[in-house]
């Protein structure tokens, strides 16, 4: 009978440490990434973002992967294509380019779609864009070109304002994710003009 209860005993525990085990990771796996941004900014990765979107690349270089850089978000990642029938299993890989918006060498408005948070990958691609103040620069390089724009808007929408997805006249970039972490309701919507393309 006392063996019993000692069995009994070792499996309580063995799931008490789980369901705290569970809980911890639940509360602060939101968190972490933010921790995370304050060692990557102290270690000079906004600057070397900074100065890859002020250095020309070398005549001859090799066809490159469509990709954003955002130094204040510390973000160099690639942009995936696609139809929206896949939009969810590209998104679990990273940025999206919304196929009915347009693509940076037609002008209009290219519109990039990313997760911020979910339990199974805490730091999104977009988990920082929080961090994307008014007049900061962005790279995009698109066709191995590269096409510098400025924040110009930054705001917050519900997910049924599907305004931020339609055409413009002028060359722009829309960035948007699911906010706040804890409760994602609506959507953070950065919309930035272009200055140059090169």
């Amino acid at each position: 009978m006392q063996d019993r209860k000692n069995k009994l005993s070792v499996v309580n525990n063995i799931l008490l440490g789980l369901i705290i085990l569970v809980n911890l990771y639940v509360i602060l796996a939101p968190l972490l990434p933010a921790l995370l941004f304050r060692v990557q900014a102290h270690a000079g990765t906004q600057q070397q973002l900074m100065k890859q979107l002020h250095t020309a690349p070398p005549v001859a270089a090799a066809p490159q992967p469509n990709h954003v850089v955002i130094p204040s978000m510390l973000l160099n990642q690639p942009v995936y294509d696609g139809p929206s029938r896949q939009q969810y299993k590209i998104l679990d890989k990273g940025i999206w380019r919304y196929d009915r918006g347009s693509t940076p060498d037609r002008g209009g408005n290219t519109v990039l779609i990313g997760h911020r948070f979910t339990y199974t990958t805490p730091r999104g691609v977009f988990y920082y864009l929080n961090k994307v103040k008014l007049n900061d620069e962005i790279g995009l390089w698109w066709n191995n070109k590269e096409y510098l724009y400025r924040v110009s808007g930054i705001k917050e929408v519900k997910p049924t304002d599907t305004a931020v997805e339609n055409a413009t006249t002028q060359p722009q970039l829309t960035l948007f994710t699911c906010t706040p972490l804890w409760l994602p309701k609506d959507r953070l919507v950065v919309v930035a003009q272009l200055e140059t393309k090169s």
